[in-house]
């Protein structure tokens, strides 16, 4: 989401004559964008904020100015806090007012041109008007691309910031979303992803006055000229809906890879983080899943320490993941969030514990990750070509799976191949990338 975030930040300034630089240095405008899911995310934009003072400073003495804007979540919920600690900081905004960037840039440019401080702060969270923006905007050619169409959450997870950063569940329309599909496909995208905080609780409304969810517009959309792959993230176990399981058998161009988050192993520590699901649950779909698209990749995400979990319910979730054997997954250590039930709960887990368990569970992930992109080894896969490789006679690529594939491709031409879908024979795998030659 941070990533769309970002590309639609350039893509509002590109009409004001910026474009984008490699580093901040000397640059005439420079956004944090920040995420508030961890503590050490939180953490970083301050010590971003010393490291960016020198240069505004540097550029100052050169008679010129630098613009300093702190956006997305972190500026959501510490705004207030980011201004009296970082006087530095000339605007801050939420994640659903970036669409307002130009005039929050000239409004801080004429506040220092009459000798003014500029302290700006947008943090609203009118996300319908954010889009009805955006859509306005023209799209770059590339291979691939994000289209948000949901953001928000209504879940309230006890662990989790999204609702109070990000704000409710809101679903765009039908008519927006596929407008903007058609521009995507348009600029020449051929694998889109969508995206939204509880991607798969979309339910948007169709001219008709007609609720969509998720399976039916991946139906929709995969009936656009030029796409050849779909892909949505992230998903909750509570909206897995068989319908949205059926796209994976029937729909083609939905790709067999599925990011479904479960958290933990335990009932009792899900129950605690108000996740809505248990272990049976969840692991009913991924039988039904499969039994659909036996080839299917998984992936999830998993938060160790959280308060009150034993050493017995640290094993349910090492169990659950032997059962299910992911192709990756993200792995943390539980965070405390300011404002959050999970904060203030007692039986807070020590840091050391934690670690022993990340480390534990890190070992099974990567073990079964290894043995998935082995498993592909001698197979014939289609990867789709996304950038050049490390060498001049090679290009990386995805598969279907969402593996990261390094391809050897001789005398061929990277630009002519960018953006095609190639078959590449699979000779190498490993932990964190797989490596093969163009058929």
């Amino acid at each position: 989401m941070n990533v769309y975030d970002t590309e639609r930040m350039i893509d509002v300034m590109a009409p004001e004559g910026y474009e984008e630089t490699e580093t901040p240095e000397g640059a005439d405008l420079v956004v944090l964008n920040t995420c508030h899911i961890r503590e050490k995310a939180a953490e970083k934009v301050y010590s971003d904020i010393g490291r960016i003072r020198k240069m505004k400073n540097a550029k100052k003495n050169n008679g010129e100015d630098m613009v300093l804007a702190v956006g997305g979540c972190v500026a959501q919920a510490e705004g207030a806090e980011i201004m009296k600690r970082a006087p530095v900081v000339d605007m801050v905004f939420g994640p659903q007012t970036y669409h307002n960037l130009p005039d929050m840039v000239n409004k801080s440019l004429a506040l220092k041109a009459d000798g003014e401080k500029s302290r700006i702060l947008d943090t609203d969270l009118a996300v319908d008007e954010k889009f009805d923006q955006l859509s306005k905007k023209a799209v770059k050619k590339k291979p691939t691309a994000f289209l948000t169409i949901q953001e928000g959450c209504d879940k309230f997870c006890t662990f989790c910031v999204v609702p109070y950063t990000r704000g409710s569940e809101f679903s765009r329309s039908i008519a927006d979303i596929m407008a903007d599909a058609k521009k995507l496909a348009t600029a020449g995208v051929v694998e889109v992803t969508l995206l939204g905080q509880n991607v798969n609780a979309f339910h948007g409304v169709a001219a008709t006055g007609e609720e969509w969810g998720l399976a039916q517009l991946i139906r929709e959309l995969a009936k656009i000229d030029g796409f050849e792959r779909i892909r949505y993230t992230t998903s909750h176990p509570h909206d897995m809906t068989d319908e949205l399981l059926e796209v994976h058998r029937d729909v083609s161009e939905c790709m067999p890879y599925l990011h479904l988050p479960v958290q933990a192993g335990s009932d009792k520590v899900l129950k605690a983080m108000n996740r809505t699901h248990d272990s049976a649950t969840y692991i009913e779909i991924i039988r039904k899943l499969r039994e659909r698209r036996p080839d299917i990749a998984l992936s999830g995400d998993f938060i160790v320490g959280f308060p009150g979990e034993t050493d017995e319910d640290f094993e349910e979730t090492m169990e659950l993941v032997r059962e299910v054997k992911y192709a990756q997954a993200y792995s943390f250590k539980y965070s405390p969030r300011p404002g959050t039930p999970a904060a203030q709960m007692e039986d807070q887990i020590d840091e050391d514990i934690k670690s022993e368990r990340l480390a534990k569970l890190q070992a099974l992930l990567k073990e079964q990750q290894t043995e998935f992109n082995n498993s592909v080894i001698g197979k014939m896969l289609p990867v789709l070509i996304e950038a050049p490789g490390k060498t001049p006679t090679t290009a990386f690529g995805r598969s279907p799976y969402m593996q990261a594939v390094q391809i050897n491709i001789g005398d061929k031409s990277v630009e002519d191949l960018m953006g095609s879908i190639v078959n590449v024979k699979i000779n190498e795998g490993g932990p964190f990338n797989i490596q093969g030659i163009l058929a």
